[in-house]
């Protein structure tokens, strides 16, 4: 069998200084497009450390990265709610869905700090000063979507009035978890007016009537629109209790009992967080299914 000549070849590679018809364009004129989409630049450039050790560094990206991931589930839950209050279940569902895939992501942000021992953190906890993630306002508009409603949460943002205004916005308006109450409502389930008529800037509370309806609504057909409502939300119920479990444990590994950044209470504040959950109505009626 003859061999082609080299003259012939199809498959040869580019003389240096040209490029392959197959390759990418790399050639712009001024940033790329990429660059353009993602702000990549902005984003790694973002970090500014305050002390000399090396470990600050994957301490302040991760915080990073937490914030970005707040601000998705945001919109998500956001997404979910308009979707409900148009009696759009579908749209909600897929929020919910994509939700639940962000918040594993989130969960997973802890693993680079849940091994830091004591003397790792405080190498570098000093640079902190008195901030704590508890002033995140993006996790306090995370919070506020689930019902857990506090307007004195507001008082740390007054100097900020773009951010206060947002999250003053989402105190007043009704919770993820109101809009599916008002929509089971319409739906036919019997959800007290006290429930639907409450004032949504503060904390939502447990109501028997409420758990009542969920009883009814799982002993009921089991591939309903409703049950795949209520165990979308307890997807996402059950990554947020993670969330802070998984919290409590890096903060103890990290610095056990002290008190926490910014004057919190630190473990004892988490532990309390961390025995309640969201939705709770969907937790106890279980026991009566």
């Amino acid at each position: 069998m003859s061999t082609p000549s080299h003259e012939h070849r199809q498959d040869r590679a580019p003389a240096p200084g040209t490029v392959s018809e197959n390759a990418p364009n790399f050639d712009f004129a001024g940033t790329t497009p990429y660059e353009d989409y993602v702000r990549a630049d902005v984003l790694t450039h973002l970090q500014h450390l305050l002390s000399e050790d090396p470990g600050e560094m994957v301490f302040l990206v991760t915080t990073q990265v937490m914030e970005l991931w707040f601000t998705v589930i945001v919109h998500e839950w956001e997404t979910a709610s308009q979707a409900l209050r148009r009696d759009d279940l579908p749209v909600a569902l897929a929020a919910l869905k994509r939700s639940t895939y962000e918040l594993q992501s989130l969960n997973e942000s802890w693993r680079p700090l849940a091994q830091l021992t004591p003397a790792q953190f405080n190498a570098y906890r000093g640079s902190l000063g008195e901030g704590s993630g508890f002033q995140s306002a993006m996790y306090r508009r995370l919070e506020f979507l689930l019902g857990d409603k506090t307007a004195s949460m507001l008082v740390p943002h007054r100097g900020a009035p773009r951010v206060y205004a947002e999250l003053e916005k989402a105190l007043q308006e009704p919770s993820l978890y109101d809009e599916v109450l008002r929509f089971l409502a319409r739906r036919g389930q019997p959800v007290p007016a006290a429930v639907l008529d409450r004032d949504w800037a503060q904390k939502y509370e447990p109501s028997a009537e409420v758990e009542a309806v969920w009883t009814a609504v799982y002993t009921g057909e089991q591939d309903s629109d409703l049950v795949r409502l209520g165990e979308a939300l307890t997807d996402v119920g059950e990554l947020v209790w993670r969330w802070r479990n998984d919290h409590l444990v890096a903060t103890r590994r990290a610095m056990g009992s002290k008190t926490g950044t910014g004057g919190s209470a630190g473990v004892a504040w988490l532990e309390k967080r961390a025995t309640k959950n969201v939705f709770p109505e969907l937790w106890t009626a279980r026991s009566h299914v």
